[in-house]
Formats: C-alpha cells, sequence, structure tokens
C-alpha cells in the first residue's frame, strides 16, 4: 500500500469533515439520550423540568461541627469560631440543626 502526500489545505479539509461528522453524532447522542430521559421522567409521573432541576441542584454535604454539641452557639465550628455561611442562613431561615442533617 502507498501512502500518498496530501497537501496541507486536504488535510484541514478532512479535518472539517471529520469534525463536522464528530459534532453531528454529539448532536444525536443528546438529542436520544434527552429523549430516554424524558420517557423516564414521564414514567415516575415527573417533567423534564423536574429532573433537570433535581439534576442540577447544590448538593450539599452535612456539615459536621468541631465539637460534641452542636447546639451550643458558645462551641465554633471552624477554625474562624463561626458556623459556615449556607449552614447560618439555613438557621436563620428557621430551619434547626436537625432539619439540616447535622
Amino acid at each position: 500500500m502507498e501512502l500518498q502526500t496530501k497537501s496541507f489545505t486536504e488535510l484541514q479539509d478532512l479535518l472539517k469533515v471529520v469534525d463536522a461528522e464528530i459534532s453531528r453524532r454529539e448532536t444525536e447522542e443528546k438529542a436520544n439520550a434527552k429523549k430516554q430521559i424524558l420517557e423516564l421522567a414521564k414514567s415516575y409521573g415527573l417533567s423534564l423540568d423536574d429532573v433537570l432541576s433535581k439534576a442540577t441542584a447544590t448538593v450539599r454535604k452535612p456539615v459536621e461541627a468541631k465539637y460534641k454539641n452542636p447546639n451550643d452557639e458558645t462551641q465554633t465550628w471552624t477554625g474562624r469560631g463561626r458556623k459556615p455561611a449556607w449552614v447560618q442562613a439555613q438557621l436563620d431561615e428557621g430551619f434547626s440543626l436537625e432539619d439540616l442533617a447535622i
């Protein structure tokens, strides 16, 4: 088999064709995945928006207090001597430490 020499322009054209095919396949795969997720969501009585909002929601790990009694306001949580900001914000909204699974 003889290797033919291609010009740089021909190689660039070939790369464009390959990139276009990759892009087409990725688009097709994304559309198929979205369709499958929608069908699954419908089988559970959910909308695609319900599923996407849950999938993109920020997941927070439970915070562990440094000391034995996290309800004791005199004890610190971090080296800076305060609760993490998101924990304090939840407490300010009326949640308890038990609600936050802490």
